[in-house]
């Protein structure tokens, strides 16, 4: 892509004032996400393209850790560098971790907040709407020929019928590797010369190695949770709900830091707030961190937050750097074409599934289509069709 240096370079504080409404707009999970990110940094202040937003969307869907945060960290490392990737992912993650945090020292009471089943009952139509705007916006830059077309189809039809955590980064080298292979162009691999910052990957194992081995020398629920959260954060490629049986099975089944009902209320609470889904760390780690004072508490759920999301970090902060030259590669140029098409079927068919699990019911389709209305026309800021939702289920 020749559009690096088209977009004058943004006021950090600018910058950072529209990860906020991304933060405080994204509900639903990765696929989702990538709807509020195309309406808010793609169309609306042009931080990046259609096409560099479905490449970081493929690139970050092969990669461990949270995928939409990984997105969005990347976004401002392109923008500003390392440090405003470091403060992009602090916006991004910070209030619903907060949220949660507080949440883990009420959770005896969370069973009479019914939120999330009544008054947030339209946010998951309202994120379809998101959604259905990002794949079409997105689809239309992607799909230029009968190969990327059925590519697309391919991704959405694969991932709709096989839920598991290898389908995505698999669909995703198929498509990238079937690009190549019908491509009648010479020269693919040409030699790149790469300077890879080697400190964040070394930074990446050593977290891991000193974190499983400080485990072994001391008797510390504190170490032991991040540890844990680490470990979750660089062993699962996808989004929050892709960690959650691990999470299950080492906090409740394991460990018994906590009820199953107490681990659910936990999750489905998450579900209802905007954000990054791995936020439901600090619930979970707060929890597993109770019974001595209120500190302690706090301690667990900072260190289960950092834990889970370092990972992902240090990963972009490896590979972003190099990606520039990466994808300057004809090759790889080449097989891009291909990788996000299938990215393209990934979203096209989330709009299906978060419907299905929203209910095709006639207030739901209602409000499905009223989102993509006004994101259409561009009447409505994304905020307030977040808080107009909200309203609704107050209201009807």
């Amino acid at each position: 892509m020749e559009n690096n240096n088209i977009f004058e370079k943004p006021k950090t504080l600018d910058f950072l004032k529209d990860v906020l409404i991304c933060s405080l707009g994204a509900y639903g999970g990765p696929e989702a996400h990538y709807g509020v990110f195309t309406d808010q940094l793609v169309t609306k202040k042009k931080y990046l393209t259609e096409e560099e937003l479905v490449e970081l969307i493929a690139l970050t869907g092969i990669l461990p850790g949270p995928s939409s945060t990984q997105t969005i960290v990347a976004i401002g490392h392109k923008v500003g560098g390392p440090s405003l990737a470091f403060w992009t992912m602090m916006v991004w993650a910070i209030p619903v971790i907060i949220i949660m945090t507080v949440l883990s020292f009420l959770s005896q009471f969370l069973e009479e907040f019914n939120f999330s089943n009544d008054v947030l009952r339209y946010i998951g139509p309202m994120a379809v709407g998101f959604i259905i705007v990002a794949a079409y916006r997105i689809g239309k830059k992607v799909v230029k020929d009968s190969l990327t077309f059925s590519l697309l189809i391919f991704g959405a039809i694969t991932t709709y019928f096989i839920r598991e955590t290898w389908i995505f980064p698999l669909v995703l080298i198929i498509g990238g590797l079937a690009s190549i292979f019908t491509s009648k162009e010479e020269n693919l691999w040409t030699h790149v010369k790469l300077n890879p910052p080697w400190k964040y990957l070394i930074a990446f194992a050593g977290f891991a190695i000193f974190g499983i081995a400080f485990r072994f020398l001391f008797e510390s629920r504190i170490i032991d949770l991040f540890e844990s959260f680490y470990r979750y954060g660089y062993l699962v490629i996808g989004g929050g709900q892709v960690v959650i049986p691990l999470m299950y099975t080492e906090l409740v089944d394991i460990n018994s830091y906590m009820t199953s009902q107490e681990f659910l209320t936990g999750f489905g609470l998450v579900q209802g707030l905007p954000g990054p889904m791995f936020s439901f760390s600090a619930y979970a780690g707060g929890m597993a961190a109770r019974g001595q004072w209120a500190f302690y508490q706090v301690m667990g759920a900072f260190v289960s937050g950092l834990g889970i999301f370092l990972p992902g970090l240090l990963l972009i902060y490896f590979i972003y750097p190099m990606w520039e030259k990466i994808r300057s590669i004809k090759g790889i140029k080449v097989s891009l074409k291909g990788v996000t098409a299938v990215a393209g079927g990934l979203i096209t068919i989330a709009a299906v599934i978060l419907m299905q699990r929203s209910g095709f019911t006639l207030d739901n389709i209602l409000v499905t289509l009223v989102t993509v209305a006004l994101l259409i026309t561009k009447k409505i800021p994304a905020p307030v069709i977040v808080l107009i939702s909200i309203i609704l289920g107050f209201v009807i």
